[in-house]
């Protein structure tokens, strides 16, 4: 089973990643990781702006699906249970699913969200809560399949988690979310 991986910022994707590798024994295959690589062949700063910008050019450069079709594959090629971490485009969401795998959406409250992003100390999230809602509304391209959308993208997702309360709360809605998809 390939699972793809979509949300607002700091709505928790990275928890239920971190869930399903360390207690689902998932692969993964992660967005981030794939264009930091191309942000330092690229000589710039790894910040959330380089992210935008060199993600929204490979998708230009070669295809709106290029970063998670590459992860993709390298999924099927690994074989067993995968998750890629983060969908952000509406294309990427609909090749995962032509491409037979599930979309699990994650989202939360926004003043949620952001005092999580604060928690997690990032490099790319040390600015105000303006700054975070004026870059979650930078990644919000619905006219443009090479541009990141995603809240389009957590609008196609085959299944949705609302992630406001603890960590525990979480997981039990994954291995709900497993067991449906499991059964169908």
């Amino acid at each position: 089973m390939i699972i793809g991986i979509t949300g607002s910022f700091g709505a928790g994707k990275g928890a239920v990643v971190e869930y399903l590798v360390q207690e689902k024994s998932f692969g993964h295959y992660s967005a981030r990781s794939f264009i930091t690589r191309e942000i330092e062949k690229r000589g710039l700063p790894v910040n959330r702006d380089s992210m935008i910008i060199v993600a929204n050019d490979l998708r230009q450069q070669h295809a709106p699906t290029h970063i998670i079709g590459s992860l993709h594959s390298e999924a099927t090629v690994q074989g067993g249970d995968a998750v890629i971490e983060s969908l952000r485009a509406v294309a990427e969401v609909a090749l995962i699913q032509e491409l037979g795998g599930v979309v699990l959406g994650i989202d939360a409250d926004p003043t949620i969200r952001y005092e999580r992003i604060v928690e997690r100390n990032s490099a790319t999230d040390q600015v105000s809560f303006e700054e975070w809602l004026e870059q979650e509304r930078k990644e919000s391209n619905p006219d443009d399949p090479t541009k990141q959308d995603i809240f389009g993208a957590l609008k196609m997702s085959d299944y949705r988690i609302e992630n406001n309360g603890t960590l525990e709360d979480l997981y039990m809605k994954v291995d709900e979310f497993l067991e449906k998809v499991r059964a169908s």
